[in-house]
């Protein structure tokens, strides 16, 4: 199927700062699919307080896999939907039971075996680990970028992967080339 000309797969949303005391606060979220059927992100920002190290002990692993590093070490919160379904953004690799590839550099996994090989030579270069993920019916998410809930840029593997987890908005917001609070009545500036 073809995507249309507007798709935002490949993109990162920008949680505008009117999305105060929402679920999506300074969120920012990678697109994965975005048609018109709808859409489908991960939030990339937010940190669920489990280390993927324990995850890894708890699933029970058949390998003892090395420490994960500091940035790919924290499971994030990827959404409100099926908060307890685990995905896997990661640079190109082919060799998962369930994958779909996102862009050039950057896949989308959720089956269990890509688990078993982190902390190993066979683990992709990059990942990081989300559990649920945000999504957006027919026209929803469209209807929110007019609303001005969101700002789009498009994805970089560098910030998906190498920034740390609580610079990501900032950085994103940064890359606009303007303040991004003064686009808000509710700066929360004095």
């Amino acid at each position: 199927m073809e995507k249309s000309m507007d798709s935002l797969q490949n993109h990162f949303l920008i949680a505008m700062p009117s999305l105060q005391d929402t679920y999506f606060e300074r969120s920012l979220i990678y697109i994965c699919e975005h048609d018109e059927k709808g859409a489908m992100g991960i939030v990339v920002n937010k940190p669920s307080g489990i280390i993927v190290d324990e995850l890894l002990e708890q699933m029970e692993l058949t390998e003892e896999p090395e420490p994960i590093d500091s940035l790919a070490g924290e499971v994030l919160v990827g959404g409100p939907v099926n908060p307890e379904r685990g995905f896997v953004l990661h640079t190109t690799q082919d060799c998962w039971s369930n994958s779909e590839t996102v862009s050039d550099d950057i896949m989308l996994t959720t089956s269990q075996d890509i688990l078993t090989c982190l902390g190993s030579d066979k683990a992709p270069e990059k990942f990081l680990i989300a559990l649920g993920y945000a999504g957006w019916t027919r026209g929803q998410l469209e209807q929110e970028l007019i609303e001005n809930t969101w700002l789009s840029i498009p994805a970089t593997a560098e910030l998906l992967f190498e920034i740390e987890h609580d610079q990501r908005w900032q950085q994103a917001t940064e890359s606009l080339g303007f303040d991004i609070w003064q686009l808000s009545n509710l700066t929360g500036h004095a």
